[in-house]
């Protein structure tokens, strides 16, 4: 599992991980309202290793911006892996970036049904070049304890990716 907390000292090593490589990322987000997207860009100079991003709260808008087909969410789901994979391709071709981060979820307090309770997150990693990682995770807390949490697992994850990267 993941360290809960993602530091600045965190958000400068994956920082300096995309510089070293010469590469981007991109962000795709639901239920965390554009909350990656701004950790990324706290940091002075980030410019470099991030152009764009996108929050795709209604589903018109996964479809017409990131090509999600709405037969995938009427069959799986908004929140689902299907749907944050589709979100992942959509993002990266969008924006022309080496590494994406997806997220859709159910932050709450309401929208929860008995399949997919409030705190039900799909977090989503991919690389260019058919790298995807996607996991469902189920998070506690308060609807901005649920945002924070899927923003730090998010960040996370993409950095673990990132320093499995330079050890090969």
């Amino acid at each position: 599992m993941f360290k809960e907390k993602f530091t600045k000292n965190d958000m400068l090593k994956l920082q300096n991980i995309l510089r070293k490589l010469n590469h981007t990322i991109t962000t795709a987000e639901s239920c965390t309202g554009g909350l990656i997207a701004s950790r990324i860009t706290s940091i002075s100079g980030s410019s470099d290793i991030f152009h764009a991003g996108i929050i795709t709260y209604a589903n018109h808008i996964k479809e017409s911006e990131l090509n999600v087909q709405k037969e995938t969410m009427i069959k799986y789901g908004v929140v689902s892996k299907e749907v944050v994979k589709e979100m992942l391709d959509g993002v990266l071709k969008k924006f022309d970036a080496n590494y994406a981060i997806a997220v859709s979820g159910v932050a709450g307090p309401g929208g929860g049904t008995v399949n997919k309770p409030v705190g039900t997150v799909v977090i989503g990693v991919a690389n260019n070049i058919n790298f995807v990682d996607v996991k469902i995770y189920h998070l506690k807390g308060s609807r901005i304890q649920i945002q924070k949490q899927a923003t730090n697992i998010a960040l996370n994850q993409i950095l673990k990716f990132l320093k499995n990267c330079l050890d090969k």
